[in-house]
């Protein structure tokens, strides 16, 4: 395990973790938290950012709001919706950076290879 030994959790628990992952888990879901993150928006608004038919982007901020995510307010027909927890964006942002970190290194390898392919060609 790592540094910091984490307790077990109950299964309970961690049908919880997996939940709120798996509610992650959509690249479109994704691309709403990102135009949310700009602030409160309606639905019209977030599907024509999207490039997405109106249903299928409602079907996902509902999904989102259920997991806790997303706050939803109506002001006539008009729908708003926007972010619920805020803590959702240190989680992408450890994933982001975490991934960036490690096409760095991959990027760092293959150029290494490509200068020894380079060099022993040269002689």
């Amino acid at each position: 395990m790592g540094k910091n030994k984490r307790q077990m959790m109950s299964l309970e628990a961690l049908q919880l973790v997996a939940a709120r992952f798996k509610v992650l888990s959509d690249p479109m879901r994704l691309r709403l938290l990102q135009l949310l993150e700009q602030g409160e928006t309606s639905v019209s608004a977030l599907a024509e950012a999207a490039e997405a038919t109106q249903p299928n982007v409602s079907k996902h901020l509902k999904l989102m709001q259920d997991a806790g995510l997303l706050t939803r307010r109506q002001e006539g027909n008009t729908v708003y919706y926007a972010i619920g927890d805020d803590s959702i964006f240190q989680l992408c942002d450890v994933v982001c950076n975490s991934l960036e970190q490690r096409f760095a290194s991959q990027a760092n390898v293959l150029a290494s290879a490509t200068a020894r392919s380079a060099s022993n060609r040269a002689r």
